[in-house]
């Protein structure tokens, strides 16, 4: 491809490198380039990649994408923003693969991932699409899995998935969109048929900053859509619709104002039903297998999307219905007894407390929940979390998360700190597999464990190393252990 087609839709400042010049190929690390590549030299959040245009050239780079002027002679082109430019110039590399896909993009603090999944399986259901998946969990293409390292990819390895599932016959995509994404342009020049907004709670302010500017980024997707869908229950849903630009259609549970509204809810240990009431469409009764009011949320954005792209609003309903639940999301672990333990992904003050709200309006005995608080990220939610815990919860277990490069004990002692004055009884075992063979060792009849934070992640991360560790497993072994000691 030569190097003028791939900087079509990118404004250049300054150009040194010849328009006709073939490029073999478009890389963001200095490491991975060959003979005849273009680099891409970004800002990245440890170092820039402006120190490693040297080494870029040494490895036979033809050419240099950069925003600061190189030293030599190297040929050059010089933008205002790298980071825009490698989207666009990687979504031409690939021949813009999301262009000929329907496009859903899902963004919000909770509930992306079991959103996004309820969405695959719809249009799975509804309209018999082979879909591709981008998220949290896992990225998938139909029902094939692949490994995932974040939430949103870097935008080659991005737009190179989009190619992947094109080739493959996807006719939709179903992506959830962090802020981190929006604001790195990571899914720049990409349309989305339908952007979806489930919420917006503390989280990520490590590299937002403020609540404000974590908003602002999460505004970013509704600029880029053709139809937007807002949970209008949220308070910052208005900022939300004042910055799209396209029609927005309203969710709600708490009001009777939404485009889409639910009434009648009633919750259970497994499941929520509700009434869903559109204007256009009347009246459809809804089942979702998947407990606590926040499942009403996200079973309203499934429909709305649905109803965005034209489908039967009692289709998108009836395939709710079929839905599973998400690993490592309210996700049952079988047990030894008449107790429950659930595997939940709730690592936010918001989504703690929705999870124990939902768990409490079910549970017949005491609601216990062990949790602790990732390393290296948002302290200021860490006291927060203590305090919720300790308001909502029967028994709080206190442990280790992600520490990451921050002594464990530390991070627990800014947790414990929010619970000052809360006289819920606590106990703090730093060893999280030993929290939780505590747990299970100390519950009664009609319990809810909530092991809470780690959900679907099957590692914990101590310094910058990750080590196995799979709470299913661990909750497996120690009632095997249990049983040994019983037969005994």
């Amino acid at each position: 491809m030569k190097l003028k087609e791939l900087l079509k839709d990118i404004e250049v400042l300054e150009q040194t490198a010849p328009d006709e010049l073939e490029i073999g190929g478009v890389r963001y690390d200095s490491r991975a380039v060959k003979p005849g590549d273009v680099f891409v030299a970004i800002v990245g959040f440890e170092t820039d990649g402006h120190k490693y245009i040297d080494s870029a050239v040494k490895n036979g780079a033809a050419a240099i994408v950069c925003q600061i002027r190189p030293e030599g002679d190297v040929p050059f082109v010089r933008v205002e923003n790298s980071r825009l430019a490698l989207a666009l110039m990687s979504r031409a590399w690939f021949g813009d693969p999301a262009a000929g896909m329907t496009m859903i993009g899902v963004t919000g603090t909770n509930g992306k991932t079991t959103t996004t999944l309820l969405i695959k399986h719809m249009l799975e259901e509804v309209c018999g699409a082979k879909v591709g998946l981008i998220g949290t969990n896992s990225n998938m293409i139909g029902s094939e899995e692949l490994h995932t390292e974040r939430t949103t990819p870097e935008s080659y390895e991005l737009q190179q998935l989009f190619r992947q599932m094109a080739d493959a016959g996807c006719t939709h995509v179903v992506m959830e969109v962090s802020s981190h994404s929006l604001v790195l342009d990571r899914v720049a020049g990409i349309r989305f048929a339908v952007g979806i907004f489930t919420n917006l709670t503390q989280d990520h302010l490590d590299f937002h900053g403020t609540m404000e500017s974590y908003a602002e980024a999460k505004t970013l997707l509704f600029s880029q859509c053709d139809k937007g869908i807002v949970n209008i229950d949220d308070k910052w849903a208005p900022l939300m619709i004042e910055r799209a630009k396209c029609p927005i259609t309203t969710i709600s549970v708490d009001s009777t104002e939404g485009d889409l509204i639910a009434r009648d809810l009633r919750t259970a240990p497994d499941s929520v039903k509700f009434v869903a009431l559109h204007g256009e469409d009347g009246l459809a009764r809804v089942f979702l297998p998947i407990p606590g009011k926040f499942s009403a949320y996200n079973a309203l954005c499934v429909i709305a999307a649905g109803i965005c792209l034209g489908l039967p609003m009692d289709k998108c309903v009836a395939s709710l219905r079929t839905a599973h639940g998400v690993k490592g999301r309210v996700e049952v672990v079988p047990t030894d007894g008449d107790y429950t333990i659930l595997i939940d992904y709730a690592h936010t003050p918001d989504a703690l407390e929705n999870v124990l709200r939902a768990m409490k309006e079910v549970t017949p005995g005491r609601v216990v929940v062990l949790f602790g608080c990732g390393g290296d990220r948002d302290k200021t939610k860490r006291p927060l979390m203590g305090a919720i815990a300790a308001k909502l919860a029967d028994f709080v277990i206190v442990t280790s998360d992600n520490p990451r490069t921050e002594e464990p004990g530390e991070i627990i002692n800014e947790i414990v700190a929010g619970m000052k004055g809360i006289r819920t009884p606590r106990a703090v075992i730093e060893n999280r597999r030993e929290a939780i063979a505590y747990a299970i060792d100390n519950h009664m009849p009609g319990d809810i464990i909530i092991l809470a934070g780690k959900g679907h992640e099957d590692y914990q991360i101590i310094g910058k190393e990750k080590h196995h560790m799979d709470e299913r497993e661990i909750v497996a072994e120690h009632l095997q252990l249990r049983a040994r000691k019983k037969a005994n």
